[in-house]
């Protein structure tokens, strides 16, 4: 029941008390008890994984410098498909939508070859990364440029050979180093 702020209400309570008295508390309880671990997770260091490009679970930040998997937002337009399209979820990028999580698999000095066979480097075939034609709801994607790059300093190629519907370098190319946010390494995962 709603009251006026200058009429109390059956507790003695006014105005904005009313509104967000007790039939709320229980709603106000349960909000925090499912966001409280997720806000203590991240403020440790430690983020979820939900998406099928790498094995569910927990990932921690890590100080190394040379951890392999890493924490970015997108440049445009990849960053603008891939929230359209659903491969990102909400988040706190720039654009609003989250962030991705990838394994590198080529840094500066490296040799990559992308074909329709997929990602190679330094002459090594990455499994699970042949570009698709199609994403998984039959919408048309497109193929980073087939060919041989060196990588330049300042850039690094990622690729998911975890999952062969990865949206990573294998559509979108290099990324600069500048927009890694976090290194992570596994620490709980299933």
């Amino acid at each position: 029941m709603y009251t006026k702020a200058s009429e109390p209400d059956t507790v003695g309570r006014t105005g904005y008390w009313s509104v967000l008295g007790k039939r709320r508390l229980p709603a106000w309880i349960a909000a925090v008890a499912f966001a409280g671990p997720f806000l203590v997770f991240w403020s440790a260091g430690i983020r979820i994984n939900c998406s099928p490009s790498l094995p569910l679970g927990l990932y921690k930040e890590a100080t190394d410098g040379r951890a392999l998997l890493i924490e970015f937002c997108p440049e445009q337009p990849s960053a603008r498909l891939a929230a359209i399209r659903g491969y990102r979820s909400n988040g706190n990028c720039p654009d609003g939508a989250g962030p991705l999580m990838k394994p590198v698999v080529a840094s500066a000095g490296d040799v990559v070859e992308v074909s329709d066979r997929g990602i190679a480097v330094n002459g090594l075939m990455l499994p699970n990364t042949a570009p698709k034609t199609k994403d998984s709801l039959g919408r048309p994607m497109e193929a980073w440029p087939y060919g041989e790059y060196r990588v330049t300093p300042g850039f690094v190629w990622v690729a998911s050979s975890y999952n062969p519907w990865s949206f990573d370098s294998r559509y979108f190319g290099p990324l600069p180093v500048g927009i890694i946010r976090r290194r992570l390494k596994p620490f709980l995962t299933l």
